[in-house]
């Protein structure tokens, strides 16, 4: 028995914008963490006492920065996905069903 039995026939579908982003992705997570991290990282590094706003808008970068990295690693699973439907079709080994006993379909008389 061989695991993975290619349908035969089966036709691969081309590539499509799934590698385009998927390429991209490496990107799109540097500048998304790089912009709400210098600002962060500016706000601490002046060595002052922080005011309300001031710790208000590190949260709200914080906020920005998590919702970058979930919203970057749901497109890497999206994209893995259509990669893994775009490639080519396989085939289970059969199962042959049992005998049917019609005796077991009749349904008793009320």
């Amino acid at each position: 028995m061989r695991y993975l039995n290619k349908l035969p026939g089966f036709i691969k579908t081309p590539a499509g914008l799934e590698w385009v982003l998927f390429k991209k992705i490496p990107l799109i997570f540097a500048v998304g963490t790089a912009i709400p991290a210098s600002y962060i990282l500016a706000v601490y590094l002046r060595n002052s006492p922080l005011n309300a706003l001031q710790q208000q808008t590190i949260y709200q970068c914080l906020g920005l920065l998590f919702t970058i990295w979930f919203f970057v690693g749901a497109l890497a699973i999206g994209c893995v996905v259509v990669m893994i439907m775009k490639g080519p079709a396989y085939v289970a080994d059969p199962y042959e069903l049992p005998k049917e006993n019609k005796k077991l379909e009749q349904h008793p008389e009320l």
